[in-house]
């Protein structure tokens, strides 16, 4: 291959290895699911899970930086970073990159969200020290050359695109804007036309010097694999790109937050030509870090999140206003949402609109039943273990609860505090949540008259 830039030389480590800090987090049975967590000198923090039934295992590393870090002139660059880390590095082009994981049949990807950037990959356990090796020398070891970021400047415009050519999607995007407004929060992931064209290489490296220190890093990995060998990998392809400057830093604490401002009582009309009109209702949420954040996903899943919860059954089941009807919750350090998301025709949204406010009202003052509190925590404790049946969900649990709450909990202790949500505490959250003036987003094809009713549904 072509060199693509001076090849970054190893350091010396002796002093980085003398003070690595272990410790075991989870004690699971027979060593299944035992968490461990080894912090490096540098600040790197590496968390692992071990299954010795499974063949495969996941790596990942996240970044301690998303959308909200952004100020508005870079709005988009935390996504636009992501893309490039997968253009090239000292040691390999593009093709190398995809190509070493393609050749063992392993999957990679990366996702950016509000908070946090995630890089990973799922090989078979076998290749999970070349799975290693290829995501660390991207994040250490990116080039973010101009012709790069000239190139995928392209594909991130036709992602934008893609995104604004799905309602169902874009209607979220526009939820947080009518919620957060210009603040970070809502402002899009993807950046938009005019910041993502604006973007230089020049700011993007400085962003991502910023951003990618090892401080700023967590380590997960996820699997049949043995907790030391990922350490000593994952140290060497940190010494090796010189990553660990100083010895002496510390891993950064978890986001606290700056106490968001969020709206009430707003409504975003974005009129588009669709063949349905796409709803959101909502209004300010919990914090992930909320200690009613159990209570308030028992209540989520009982109004919306199933065909037997009283949104599916009342706008679908029972009138057939809409085939997609969900309540869903975001977290965020110091804020959340709590939404409600309709797709129907434009005749009908002023009664779906009607059926959910109705809903969320009788909730909000007479709380739910025994019988669907008692459903809902049961289909929230099955759904939770189900969805953790893969390597690359255990990857992501302790990468996310080491970054955004710096402590692990053990699937059991989470299904405790499921199964320990009383009919008061969900009836509580439901007053308080539910009880405020709700916000509203639509997309759609609506006409005059029907826009200038939908003040009506946050009255």
């Amino acid at each position: 291959m072509t060199s693509r830039g001076s090849k970054v030389t190893a350091r010396s480590s002796s002093e980085a290895r003398a003070v690595a800090r272990t410790q075991t987090l989870i004690k699971g049975t027979a060593g299944i699911g035992t968490v461990r967590k080894t912090t490096l000198p540098g600040g790197l923090r590496i968390v692992t899970e071990t299954l010795p039934s499974v063949r495969s295992a996941t790596f990942g590393i996240w970044a301690h930086v998303g959308s909200r870090d952004e100020t508005p002139a870079l709005n988009g660059a935390t996504h636009y970073l992501e893309h490039l880390l997968f253009k090239g590095t000292h040691q390999r082009s593009a093709l190398d990159i995809s190509a070493a994981l393609d050749a063992v049949g392993g999957e990679m990807n990366a996702f950016t969200a509000k908070e946090y950037t995630c890089y990973y990959a799922r090989v078979l356990d076998t290749d999970l020290p070349l799975a290693i090796d290829v995501v660390c020398d991207m994040l250490t070891g990116s080039l973010i050359l101009e012709e790069d970021v000239n190139v995928e400047r392209g594909a991130i415009l036709e992602e934008i695109a893609m995104t604004e050519d799905d309602p169902g999607d874009c209607v979220h995007d526009l939820f947080a804007h009518t919620m957060f407004g210009n603040n970070a929060l809502g402002r899009p992931v993807l950046g938009t036309v005019d910041t993502v064209n604006a973007l230089t290489a020049d700011r993007i490296r400085r962003f991502y010097k910023k951003h990618y220190d090892p401080t700023h890093l967590v380590v997960a990995c996820a699997g049949n694999i043995d907790h030391n060998k990922v350490v000593r990998q994952v140290r060497a392809a940190f010494e090796k790109a010189g990553a660990f400057k100083n010895t002496d830093a510390q891993p950064i604490a978890p986001r606290d937050g700056s106490r968001t401002i969020r709206t009430s009582g707003k409504v975003e009309l974005l009129s588009r030509k669709t063949e349905q009109a796409h709803v959101v209702l909502g209004m300010p949420g919990l914090a992930r870090t909320d200690d009613r954040r159990w209570a308030m996903g028992v209540l989520n899943t009982a109004l919306g999140g199933g065909m037997s919860s009283r949104l599916f059954q009342e706008v679908r089941e029972k009138r057939g206003l809409a085939y997609s009807v969900y309540s869903y919750t975001s977290g965020f350090a110091d804020c959340g949402l709590f939404g409600v998301y309709a797709g129907c025709r434009p005749s009908q949204v002023h009664d779906v609109l009607r059926i959910c406010r109705d809903e969320l009202d009788h909730v909000a003052q007479n709380g739910l039943s025994d019988d669907e509190i008692a459903r809902a925590i049961g289909q929230l404790r099955g759904s939770t273990v189900l969805g953790l049946e893969d390597t690359g969900a255990l990857m992501n649990r302790i990468g996310k609860s080491e970054l955004c709450w710096g402590e692990q909990m053990s699937v059991d202790d989470m299904l405790a505090e499921i199964a320990a949500v009383t009919p008061d505490e969900v009836r509580a959250v439901a007053r308080d949540i539910l009880g405020q003036r709700p916000s509203l987003s639509v997309i759609g094809p609506l006409k005059d008259k029907q826009a200038s009713r939908l003040h009506g549904a946050v009255a």
